[in-house]
């Protein structure tokens, strides 16, 4: 599997709202895995594209040539999964102007048939774990965690306590990493549902002229699989772990295209610095495939998404692209751009190994390990000079094993007392970070367990300050009068609702004790069982007006609540 071509697929999506409101015709042809780009100025300019994967989702689900969400989670979702049981690293991101339709790919919605990747393979995983429950000698643990990179920051989606700019640090065994990022334990696929609810619900959305939905943000949800094999005549356990990263960019496309001004703007020039980052990486590494002596520069560095996603853009990981695209002639130049982008990302090749370290090769290199550090803690000791230890310390290439991670990182800690001193500052930054490290991979599944349970409690204590309840089974949404008042204004607390009502397209109000599970649950003296419902006009893709309305609608309602109480 080494040495594998980045898996690149495109997509067009129906027309939106807007689209049909100016007349637009279509420019994409598709034919096999050709797609075809038409010039609505110069007809005869047409240009074709060769993908491994050209989905035609323009028309109904009807004709026979439509790509549904199962057909691109059967062609790209399940290869990703296989590979990860596999025990490589694997990654599959979705590219694309605002309102493409990458959301819809990646998230989907919870209506039938409507789901996306992300979903889709967390549930296919879990189903394939409890398959292979009857083999007593495997044991599998899956956590996640789910970030946002919005203006070049780093947040946590689902711990409330993580709050503002969480750090980008470099560790020379684990690469890139964002520190503190909370790492959830989950046993089902009901918990992982539960938790991109709450991450989908916590993401920065604002509306732009491209996409009255538009997500400001890139979302980036990680899966750490870790499937343990015990042999029972050798009494050895060997240890494979994959990371599976789900990335949804945010939209790409020109200011004037948006309408954006403000802090709109600020945002798009930061959302296209990370994309033009990511488009150079990509054409730099594409560049490197052609060349055989000389390589290019690749410059992960210069923004947090590459940053993070170093190892899937040419590193350790399989890695799959989606190109969302627009079918409009209105669109022509932000669609032809992402068609490049995609073209481009075929010629990348990434040198992927399967994470498993035999217990043979893990204590022959920790030996190697020791030996190396008694040699540097021999010559400090000699000539006081700690800088060699530093030094030798940013010098240690990534592992791609989280075990030989911990065992390293463990011996470097049994040393602590004897390379801490007060002279070497870099030393003692890197002692603490590897004790913080340690402390992490040494953590039982129990304490995981109950770190993940005592997150869900603090997420919803914040939520009950808002003035927000939800039910045990995460489902139903009450409003009543917040504990602290002061803490969220009417119109925060109707976003919130919002986001339910474009993810679920209806809402029912009324009271707790409805025959029918209400969305809303009201209390007061004039609300009956099954007040009322709330119908969203927004298309299948996260597409259509009534973004305004449905605020205002909402906001209203939200008086109405504590004025009833």
């Amino acid at each position: 599997m080494a040495g594998a071509s980045v898996k690149v697929a495109v997509r067009v999506r129906p027309f939106n709202s807007r689209e049909m409101g100016k007349d637009s015709k279509c420019i994409i042809q598709m034919s096999g895995n050709t797609t075809t780009i038409l010039n609505p100025k110069q007809p005869k300019e047409n240009k074709s594209f060769n993908f491994d994967y050209s989905y035609w989702s323009h028309t109904t689900p009807e004709d026979i040539n439509y790509a549904s969400q199962m057909q691109v989670y059967k062609d790209i979702g399940e290869e990703m999964l296989l590979h990860a049981f596999e025990g490589y690293n694997v990654c599959i991101f979705a590219y694309g102007q605002t309102g493409a339709g990458k959301s819809y790919t990646m998230m989907g919605r919870q209506e039938k048939d409507q789901q996306g990747i992300i979903p889709l393979l967390c549930e296919d995983l879990f189903t394939k774990i409890n398959d292979s429950n009857n083999d007593n000698s495997m044991s599998y643990s899956v956590e996640v965690s789910y970030m946002e990179i919005y203006c070049e920051r780093v947040r946590d989606l689902l711990n409330p306590k993580n709050k503002g700019n969480l750090r980008v640090r470099e560790h020379p065994l684990m690469g890139p990493y964002v520190e503190d990022l909370s790492k959830l334990a989950v046993t089902s696929y009901n918990d992982i549902q539960d938790l991109m609810d709450s991450g989908n619900k916590a993401r920065t959305v604002a509306a732009t002229n491209m996409n009255e939905t538009s997500s400001r943000s890139h979302a980036v949800f990680n899966i750490i699989f870790t499937q343990k094999k015990h042999d029972m005549d050798s009494e050895n356990t060997s240890e494979k772990v994959s990371k599976i990263s789900l990335v949804d960019l945010a939209g790409s496309e020109r200011a004037d295209s948006t309408g954006a001004k403000g802090t709109r703007l600020k945002e798009g020039a930061n959302i296209n610095k990370s994309l033009t980052t990511l488009g150079k990486v990509i054409s730099a590494l594409a560049e490197n495939k052609k060349k055989k002596k000389v390589e290019n520069f690749i410059p992960y560095r210069d923004s947090v998404l590459t940053w993070l996603l170093r190892e899937n853009l040419g590193g350790n990981s399989r890695t799959a692209m989606v190109a969302a695209l627009s079918p409009a002639d209105i669109n022509y130049d932000e669609t032809l751009s992402t068609l490049r982008y995609a073209d481009r990302a075929k010629q990348i090749r990434c040198n992927a190994v399967i994470n498993e370290d035999p217990n043979n090769r893990l204590v022959r290199e920790l030996k190697e390990e020791v030996a190396r550090l008694k040699d540097l803690l021999y010559a400090v000791n000699q000539r006081g000079d700690l800088s060699a230890v530093s030094n030798a310390m940013t010098g240690m290439s990534p592992s791609p094993s989280l075990s030989a991670l911990s065992s390293r990182a463990g011996s470097i800690a049994n040393l602590h007392d004897r390379i801490f001193s007060p002279a070497s500052e870099e030393a003692i930054e890197r002692l603490k970070e590897t004790e913080k490290i340690i402390a992490e991979l040494n953590e039982t599944w129990e304490e995981k367990l109950r770190r993940t349970e005592a997150i869900r409690m603090d997420r919803e204590a914040l939520l009950a300050e808002m003035g927000v309840a939800m039910r045990e089974d995460g489902g139903t949404l009450g409003v009543f009068s917040p504990k602290k008042v002061r803490l969220v204004s009417p119109l925060l607390l109707c976003c919130f609702l919002r986001l339910k009502w474009i993810i679920l397209s209806s809402l029912r109000v009324g009271r707790e004790n409805a025959k029918t599970r209400q969305d809303i649950v009201l209390s007061g003296h004039f609300i009956k069982d099954e007040h009322c419902t709330f119908s969203s006009t927004t298309g299948p893709q996260g597409e259509g007006k009534g973004s305004q309305r449905q605020t205002t609608v909402l906001h209203k309602l939200y008086i109405y609540t504590l004025n009833n109480k």
